[in-house]
Formats: C-alpha cells, sequence, structure tokens
C-alpha cells in the first residue's frame, strides 16, 4: 500500500510532513502525509514536463474545483490544492482501505448485498456529481476506495462539466476501457453526459459481483467493440442485482436510469442499517492498513544539506524520470522510518526496495557481487522462476547473469554491474510487488523480463511511471508496444508478427520455402483450404495468432475453415471431423500447449497426419509429453533460437555449458544478448545516465547480438526485424524440437 521515500523526495510539501509514497505513474508521484495536528492526506504532485504545459494546469486547476464542487460524504473531499505552483500539487483526506480492484483481487467478489449497499452509495455520490453539474468519466474499481462506513469515489482528473468540450478532442478515447459506455468507446463526445457514468458504474457492480468485467478483457479494440455490441456477461449475478444492473447497461443513454433514480431504487431494494456492509475479509484488509496508519511514527525535520542527497524537489521524482545525484550520500535520516502494510500483510522496514529482496529472490544466491563504495550500477530481471513459466525465467535468468559475469571479468570495464533478479512467479499481483521494489531502488538501471504476457501487462504501467527501462524478450502480446508506454522495448516480434511464417508455407509450401524447409511432413503444401482453430481458453493469444493466419492467408487467395472452440475444450474429436468433413487439408491450432497436445491426439485419432502447424506456445517439453507421438510432425513457430544449432551462438553456448554444466534453454541466449545490449548502452554514455536518458539510447541503439540485430521504434520501443525477419521454426521429429533455422518472411506485395 505504501511505499518508501526515495532520496530525492521532498520531507515536506505545503505543511504537509511527507511520510511515503502510496503510488507514481506517468504523471508524478502521490504521497502519504500528515498535518500538524496529525490528519492524513493523499497528496498529488505532478512532474515537471506536464507543469511545463499552460493547457495542463488548466485541467489540473478544473480537477481540483470539479472535486470541491461535489459535497457527497462519499467522495474523498479536497483538503488543499496549488495548481500554480513549480510541481502542481492536489491534498485530499487519506482512506487506508483498499480499492474495489485491490479486494476483489485478494477476496473474490462481494456478496450481494454488499454490492447492493455499494450500488447506492456511489448512485448518491454520482447524483452530487452530476448535480453539481459534472460528469466523472472514470467511474472504475480502481476508483472506488473501501472502507468501513462505506465507499468513496476518487480521481476527478478527467472529470469535466456536462456543457465542456474545450479541452478534450472529438476522437480521443477518455476513460478505462472495460468500463466504458458506448458514447465513451466510440469517442461520441458530445454524446459523454451523467447518463455515461451509470452505464460505467453498471460495469463497476457487475465487477464487484462477479469479479470480472462484464464485457470481457483483452485487446483494446475488441473490448470497445463488445461494450458497444454485445450483452453483457451477467452470468451469476443474483436476480434481484441482475435486475438493477442491466437498465445501467442499455446501449442507448436515454434508457438508462439517472443516478438519482437509481439511488432512490436501491433504498426499497436494500432496506436496513448498511453497517456491516462489507465481508470479514475485507474488513481485516481496512483494519491492518488503519492499523499501520497508526503506527506511524512522528518524523523530525529533515535539511537539504548540500551533497547529502537526501531531500529534492517534488519535481525530482522517480515519476519524472529524474534521479538526484546522491554518490556520497549520508543514511537516510534515523527518525524516517515508517510501517508498511504491504497487500500480502508483510510489515516492511522503510529505505529503498531492499526489504523486500528476500522475498522475491530464488533459493540461491542471486546477486552478482558489487562494488564496495559509490553507487551501484544495476541491470535487473524479473522473470517466472517457480511457476507455471519457470523454464524459461530460469533459462533468462542464466543468460543474464553470464553477461554479468563476462562484463565484469573485463578489464578494461568502466564500471562494475550488479544483477539483481526477483521471481515473479508469473502471478500478476506478485509482479506488480516486484516491479515495485525495482522502481523504488534507485540504483537499478534497467530491468529484463517479465518472462510472459499477463505479468508483463500488469507492470508495464509501473516502469512506465518512473521511466525506468523494461525490455523483454518473450513475452509477444502487441499491447506491450504503444506510444502510450514510454519506457517498454519489445526485444522479438509480437505474437501477431511470429506467426506470418505459417502463412508462407500454407500458401507456397516447404519446396517453395527450401533449405531445411523443404522437407519434412509438416513442410508439404501448399493447402488449398486450411483449417483454423482459435481456442479461446488463450484469448488475445490465440486470436492475435490464428487472427493474421486468416488475413494473409486470404490475402494470397485462399479460403480457410476457420473454427472458434470455448475456453476449457479438450475433446477435440468433434471440431476435428467437422474441419475434415469442410475439406481442410492442413490445420493451424491457435493455442497453449496443452490444448495444442489435445487438438494433436485428435487429429492422430482421426488418421490426419498433413501438415500442422501452431504458434510459439506449443514450443514446450509441455506440448511433447501430454501428445506423445501425436507430435511428430508438427511445425513450431518462435521468436527464440535454439543457441546449440545456431553457428553464431556457439561460443555463447559453449560457456554455458561451461557455467552451468548444460546446453541453453530457450530465451537464454536472447537475454544473454539483452544484457549486453544495455552495458554497451551504459559504457558509451557521459557518465551515468538517468532512467530516462538510458530509455532513450536503448530505443535508438542498434545491436548486433550473437541471436540477431536488435533495433526498436523510438516512439514506441516495438522491435525493428532485420533483414530476413527474426522468426524461426521448429519440427517435431523424433520426440524433440529439431530447429529448422530462420522461417520464411511474408511477402509486403500480397
Amino acid at each position: 500500500m505504501t511505499g518508501a521515500l526515495l532520496p530525492s523526495d521532498p520531507s515536506s510539501l505545503a505543511g504537509y510532513r511527507l511520510l511515503g509514497r502510496l503510488g507514481a505513474g506517468g504523471m508524478g508521484v502521490v504521497y502519504l502525509g500528515r498535518t500538524d495536528e496529525g490528519a492524513l492526506a493523499a497528496i498529488k504532485v505532478i512532474q515537471a514536463e506536464y507543469a511545463e504545459d499552460p493547457q495542463f494546469r488548466v485541467r489540473f486547476r478544473r480537477e481540483a474545483e470539479a472535486a470541491r464542487r461535489v459535497g457527497s460524504p462519499w467522495v474523498v473531499p479536497v483538503t488543499g490544492a496549488d495548481p500554480d505552483a513549480a510541481a502542481p500539487w492536489l491534498a485530499t483526506a487519506f482512506v487506508p482501505g483498499p480499492s474495489l480492484a485491490e479486494a476483489v483481487a485478494e477476496c473474490g467478489p462481494l456478496p450481494a448485498r454488499s454490492v447492493r449497499v455499494l450500488a447506492r452509495m456511489l448512485a448518491g455520490a454520482l447524483a452530487e456529481v452530476h448535480t453539481a453539474g459534472l460528469v466523472h468519466r472514470d467511474v472504475k474499481p480502481g476508483n472506488v476506495l473501501l472502507a468501513v462506513d462505506g465507499p468513496r469515489l476518487i480521481d476527478f482528473g478527467i472529470a469535466r462539466a456536462a456543457d465542456d468540450t474545450a479541452i478534450t478532442s472529438a476522437d480521443m478515447v477518455v476513460g478505462t476501457p472495460g468500463f466504458l459506455s458506448p458514447e465513451q468507446a466510440e469517442a461520441r463526445a458530445g454524446e459523454l453526459g451523467p447518463p455515461s457514468d451509470v452505464f460505467s458504474l453498471g460495469c463497476l457492480l457487475a465487477y464487484a459481483a462477479t469479479g470480472r468485467p462484464p464485457f470481457g478483457t483483452g485487446a483494446v479494440d475488441a473490448l470497445l467493440y463488445r461494450t458497444v455490441h454485445d450483452e453483457p456477461d451477467l452470468e451469476g449475478v443474483d436476480e434481484r442485482l441482475s435486475g438493477l444492473l442491466r437498465p445501467c447497461l442499455a446501449k442507448n443513454p436515454a434508457d438508462r436510469p439517472t443516478a438519482a433514480a437509481l439511488r432512490e431504487l436501491i433504498v426499497e431494494d436494500t432496506p436496513g442499517d448498511p453497517a456491516g456492509w462489507l465481508p470479514e475479509d475485507v474488513v481485516r484488509i481496512i483494519a491492518e492498513r488503519s492499523a499501520a496508519m497508526l503506527a506511524l511514527p512522528d518524523i523530525e525535520p529533515t535539511l537539504a544539506e548540500a551533497g547529502s542527497g537526501t531531500a529534492g524537489s517534488a519535481a525530482g521524482t522517480a515519476g519524472s524520470g529524474a534521479e538526484a545525484d546522491t554518490a556520497g550520500a549520508g543514511p537516510a535520516p534515523g527518525r524516517r522510518r515508517f510501517l508498511i502494510a504491504a497487500a500480502s500483510g508483510a510489515v516492511l522496514a522503510a529505505g529503498g526496495a531492499a526489504a523486500v529482496w528476500a522475498a522475491l529472490r530464488g533459493d540461491d544466491d542471486r546477486t552478482t557481487s558489487s562494488p564496495p563504495s559509490g553507487r551501484d550500477w544495476i541491470i535487473g530481471v524479473q522473470a517466472d522462476l517457480s511457476g507455471p513459466g519457470k523454464a524459461l525465467g530460469r533459462a533468462q535468468e542464466r543468460g543474464a547473469r553470464l553477461a554479468v559475469e563476462q562484463f565484469n571479468a573485463r578489464a578494461d570495464r568502466p564500471f562494475t554491474l550488479t544483477l539483481k533478479v526477483a521471481d515473479d512467479r508469473g502471478d500478476v499481483t506478485r509482479a506488480g510487488t516486484v516491479a515495485r521494489a525495482f522502481v523504488e531502488d534507485r540504483d537499478v538501471l534497467a530491468v529484463l523480463g517479465p518472462t510472459s504476457d499477463e505479468p508483463a501487462r500488469a507492470v508495464v504501467g509501473v516502469y512506465d511511471g518512473a521511466l525506468l527501462p523494461l525490455v523483454s524478450v518473450s513475452a509477444g502480446t502487441s499491447l506491450l508496444t504503444t506510444t502510450e508506454n514510454r519506457s517498454f522495448l519489445h526485444a522479438r516480434p509480437n505474437d501477431l508478427e511470429a506467426t506470418g511464417p505459417i502463412a508462407v508455407f500454407l500458401t507456397a509450401g516447404g519446396k517453395a520455402v527450401g533449405g531445411e524447409y523443404a522437407s519434412g511432413t509438416a513442410a508439404t503444401g501448399p493447402s488449398r483450404r486450411p483449417g483454423l482453430l482459435m481456442d479461446r481458453t488463450a484469448a488475445d493469444y490465440a486470436w492475435a495468432s490464428v487472427g493474421s493466419v486468416n488475413l494473409l492467408v486470404r490475402g494470397r487467395g485462399r479460403v480457410p475453415y476457420p473454427r472458434v472452440v470455448p475456453a476449457g475444450t479438450r475433446a477435440f474429436g468433434p471440431v476435428v471431423a467437422d474441419m475434415l468433413a469442410a475439406g481442410a487439408d492442413a490445420f493451424v491450432y491457435g493455442g497453449y500447449a496443452a490444448g495444442a497436445a489435445a487438438f494433436a491426439r485428435a487429429l492422430a485419432a482421426a488418421g490426419f497426419d498433413g501438415p500442422r502447424y501452431s504458434p510459439e506456445a506449443a514450443l514446450s517439453t509441455e506440448f511433447l509429453d501430454a501428445a506423445g507421438e501425436a507430435a511428430e510432425g508438427w511445425l513450431i513457430t518462435g521468436t527464440c533460437v535454439d543457441a546449440t544449432g545456431l553457428p553464431s551462438a556457439a561460443g555463447f553456448t559453449a560457456a554455458h555449458r561451461k557455467r552451468f554444466g548444460s546446453a541453453p534453454g530457450f530465451y537464454a541466449a536472447e537475454a544473454y544478448d539483452v544484457v549486453n545490449m544495455i552495458a554497451d548502452v551504459l559504457r558509451t554514455a557521459d557518465g551515468r545516465p538517468t532512467r530516462a536518458r538510458l530509455t532513450a539510447a536503448l530505443r535508438r541503439t542498434t545491436h548486433q547480438g550473437v541471436t540477431k540485430k536488435f533495433a526498436f521504434v523510438p516512439e514506441t520501443g516495438s522491435f525493428v526485424a532485420p533483414e530476413g525477419g527474426a522468426v524461426f521454426g521448429y519440427l517435431v521429429a523424433d520426440g524433440r524440437f529439431r530447429f529448422l533455422g530462420p522461417a520464411p518472411v511474408p511477402s509486403s506485395d500480397a
């Protein structure tokens, strides 16, 4: 819940003694502060680059004024603000409870009565917002804090007067996908009135009742489409509550109730005192956090002495990307210590991220020795070392470690690198804890990871808020590289690009491709009618892989036969029979390894031994073990190399065998390359770079590694594929993956 102050953070601001950090993002930092009278406050401080924008100051002033105009007890009140300060700030009363998003993630969906009470109070809050002539426009679980006496609506950062259209662009989608109204999803700015907030409230309440957004999750475009066209998923919601939610979720704004009318309706629906409205496990979280706040000690004044590095301006925070030069800094003041009630219930001491590393490290020693004095130059590795992706995570950790050890062995090194490794177990919640620890460690200059898509998507905003470079070699979703993410680098083609070669095989055939692909069962073709199977168990991954193949083969004049199966399907016999009856003479499976194995067995049982393809998720021992002989002949495309079969990686492979006693696993060589790339950029920097400067330098670098050439689009961090591509093929033969080398690249004139 609360993080330590960084050495560059101020110790006080506008009469508030700062006790810690509540969060950091692309806009700035939110601090926990205390007045001389002992009242706690959440203080949002904006970073310098936004403060210099006159339009942003207009918006920030509007936020403060908007929040002050609302008098509901269920809206967090503003206690102070200065939009004209060098670093604009806004303070609100501090609520120690979790957000609704945190509570549902940790404790599961709320009981029906809790949801109805929540609905009544939030409807009352929105009624006051709308009476004040405002539209909130971002009603979501993260903007609702839970307290024993009721919820609190927060964050008027994008609220506006109902008739104000001057600042927001007419074609900009504003708000949070999954909790947007149809008019927001279609960027119909002129229609964004109070009914839009009511629709978002309906989405929020459905999430509270079920633990999932009513229009699903995944790619933003898909979410927006479902919001506009699909019916909400209210499965599992009791009949009385469902009757309240459906009118709120009407597509036509005119068909929705007003917030005031909804509040009155729920008064009749929920008689009695709302006391005890939350389940015990949520109340326990509130109590623990409240107790932690009571345990906060007084803080003695901290003097900003020249060169001490113990204090700085509010703008000089990790949120701005600026780092104070704290070389030679003395220890933090002895009284600047406070208790942190973490989401797991662990109590940690302040003083940076060091206190959490023992919990985040693996079983063995994962920290390379660092220089005895001065600031460390640390590269972090956030990986799944003990969860479902541990094979990939441990391979990357070894590749990174080998690169650091070789760098430190050089006599001409200008500094010593330290490797700090943290295990996120492939878990989204733990991934956030790891990311925040790396962000708060001022000596971490860049981070490699995470291993898989969901943790990566969960933490990219955390790293982005601190402009800490985050480079992933194995997460594949294209959602990671957007213009909104300022510090992420994708060191591989994304999932859409990684399946391009499959379309070439289907339309040209292996003999036309040549090389290793000219022989082998999987390389025959071309296909007259490819069968494409999308397994919804894999959600966005299945859509990205099979969807791209579908578009590419259609562009080459083929008419594929696509099928979609529900999540959890393992009995593929009927769908195989249907696809064969439709004339499918080749198959592409889009999904995870377990489903690919089940589909392979169904094809084998039907007697099919023709071309069978799958994207990278099947490149695992899980597929080989579960499919058995049915895996023989499958061709799988991926963005990782088999270093043992790549001549340019022979030196790396030999060094890996010597150091770890085994051949390198998938993505070990890519991790080795990325750490060497970071080290090379650091060597050429003029002194120790800030995180922001390092991010910019990495996005503009070109690095020839042992696996491929690495280059990026500076604006997004997207991977720029070298000539010849960066996707590779593997054929399952004799129970193992045979590396076929670079896969064919689809032509641009298709």
